[in-house]
């Protein structure tokens, strides 16, 4: 039996970013002008091919694309787009982009499982003291499965009208 740690596809992952990614749910067009709109140099990525990527019909994207779609859509991080489960948890890809956290998990590399735990159960309690929001509380679309809300009937006119359009 071979076990797939496919995960999402660029589409599904893609999708549920646009549809509200911190509360700012882009449209095909829109996005494409959040991407036209970044400083500096970067591609320009045409709602055509955002559409393209968004419902699958084209999955194999530039570099450049990725990071100016995971730019305009507020810094995600580029591996998150990547179809593999290793890649769904979003907050842990924000995490990883930090060197010091980097520095941390090369530290916990080859530790003891029991060691390990214990390093886990320490660091749950410090954020629970600092009150912080324990790792893994924060679903994201992708993990659950649900959608965050329903369109407005001014927002499911608009998404029909894009999609009638070929968005």
């Amino acid at each position: 039996m071979v076990i797939s740690n496919r995960g999402l596809s660029l589409a599904e992952k893609l999708k549920a970013l646009m549809a509200g990614h911190q509360g700012q749910a882009h449209t095909s067009r829109s996005l494409s002008a959040s991407v036209d709109a970044l400083p500096g140099e970067h591609a320009s990525v045409s709602h055509a091919a955002i559409a393209k990527l968004a419902n699958g019909s084209q999955d194999n994207p530039t570099v450049n694309t990725i990071m100016a779609l995971c730019e305009a859509l507020g810094g995600v991080p580029p591996a998150h787009l990547l179809p593999h489960d290793s890649y769904a948890d979003r907050a842990a890809l924000e995490a990883f982009e930090d060197p010091q956290a980097r520095r941390v998990l090369s530290l916990l590399q080859g530790l003891p499982q029991s060691d390990l735990r214990n390093v886990i159960a320490d660091l749950e309690r410090r954020r629970a003291d600092l009150g912080l929001q324990q790792a893994g509380e924060g679903k994201s679309v992708e993990a659950t499965g649900k959608r965050q809300r329903r369109r407005s009937r001014d927002e499911a006119a608009q998404y029909a009208a894009d999609a009638l359009e070929g968005l």
